[in-house]
């Protein structure tokens, strides 16, 4: 237990927030951010259970005692994370670098393909109404660079026309999986 007070925070109750992180990793977890578990504290006789929650969180530098730190907003789900090449990716990760981009609009698609053996990211985003197709290439450009300095990761960029993209109800699906569609 006394390993664990620099890494979590008692949200008051008998479970103790923590994050997922190997011991050589943690300092880079508190920046930036893990997934939110919880360990139970009042159960004898049986072993330490972790219950997953799932939700992308950080602790926030700075609270008054370690036993009482604080959890950053979350941030997302672990369940929206894609692999591709290795490589961990989130929607959000890519939404944050296109609302940077005063040309696009704030809608865009994943499109995950496989060619040959390798998985490839697509970003299809719409243009604003009356942009025209030097600023959506340099749009484009400046995506496909954001994403792989932040991400790691090459991407393909296409701007499309306004209200090309289909619209959906309820949670935005932003990712299109057609890798088993070949």
């Amino acid at each position: 237990m006394r390993g664990d007070q620099g890494r979590t925070a008692r949200l008051g109750g008998p479970l103790l927030p923590g994050d997922r992180r190997p011991a050589r990793r943690r300092g880079a977890a508190r920046r930036r951010g893990g997934e939110l578990t919880f360990t139970t504290l009042t159960k004898e006789a049986l072993p330490v259970i972790r219950y997953r929650t799932r939700d992308l969180t950080r602790l926030l530098p700075g609270t008054a005692r370690p036993a009482f730190r604080r959890i950053q907003k979350i941030t997302g789900r672990c369940d929206d994370m894609l692999i591709v090449r290795g490589v961990n990716v989130f929607p959000t990760q890519v939404e944050e670098i296109v609302l940077r981009v005063p040309a696009v609009a704030p809608h865009f698609q994943l499109e995950l393909t496989r060619r040959g053996r390798m998985d490839h990211l697509a970003v299809r985003i719409e243009a604003r109404p009356g942009v025209g197709p030097e600023q959506r290439a340099a749009a484009a450009a400046t995506i496909a660079r954001g994403v792989k300095d932040s991400v790691g990761l090459t991407v393909e960029v296409a701007v499309v026309d306004p209200e090309t993209l289909e619209r959906s109800v309820g949670k935005i699906r932003r990712v299109k999986d057609r890798r088993t569609e070949s």
